[in-house]
């Protein structure tokens, strides 16, 4: 599983690192980026959460 996450789309919620803090973060605009790019199978399950819970879709999963 890979994520990533639309900077245009983030609206700084901060839905997707109270859910995965392992693998969300803020970036230096204070916009939510993934620190891993490739999703640690003990992740996949927070992961999908995030995105389910991301108001704006702005995390893709691939």
């Amino acid at each position: 599983m890979h994520v990533e996450v639309d900077p245009e789309l983030c609206i700084s919620c901060g839905v997707c690192i109270e859910t995965c803090p392992d693998l969300f973060d803020w970036d230096e605009e204070d916009k939510a980026v993934a620190t891993q790019e490739d999703v640690p199978d003990d992740l996949e399950e927070c992961a999908y959460e995030a995105v389910e819970g991301c108001p704006t879709e702005a995390i893709k999963e691939h």
